[in-house]
């Protein structure tokens, strides 16, 4: 079982930057692939960006390619999205998800485990 905790949402002009933190507990944290996904109202739970247990494979979606950036710190049990050049569409509840497969995944039907999401809302 992984639990998974969320941080550092919040409300950003457009144009500005959020730092988003997962930490993970209940798993060896190495051997997970991680992935962020966001909702906004309305919408389908959509992919955002993914990286792998040695964080040599990170994937995005097209249209954060260039503004987010996927991290991870395997000694901290933790991975990150930064978010800069942020825009209204960004705005949704953003979920952190753990993959017990190595490979990270785009599709949402791959996690095993989720957060519970942390708001972002960026005005315009």
């Amino acid at each position: 079982q992984v639990q998974l905790v969320e941080s550092g949402g919040g409300l950003v002009q457009a144009g500005g930057s959020l730092s988003l933190s997962c930490t993970a507990s209940g798993r060896t944290f190495g051997s997970l692939a991680m992935g962020w996904f966001r909702q906004a109202p309305g919408k389908e739970r959509e992919f955002v960006a993914a990286i792998g247990w040695s964080a040599s494979i990170t994937y995005y979606r097209d249209s954060v390619k260039g503004r987010f950036t996927i991290s991870r710190d395997n000694a901290k049990n933790t991975v990150y999205l930064q978010m800069n050049s942020l825009k209204p569409e960004d705005t949704a509840v953003y979920y952190c998800a753990a993959d017990r497969g190595p490979r990270p995944a785009l599709a949402r039907g791959s996690y095993d485990y989720w957060g519970q999401g942390t708001q972002v809302t960026v005005s315009s």
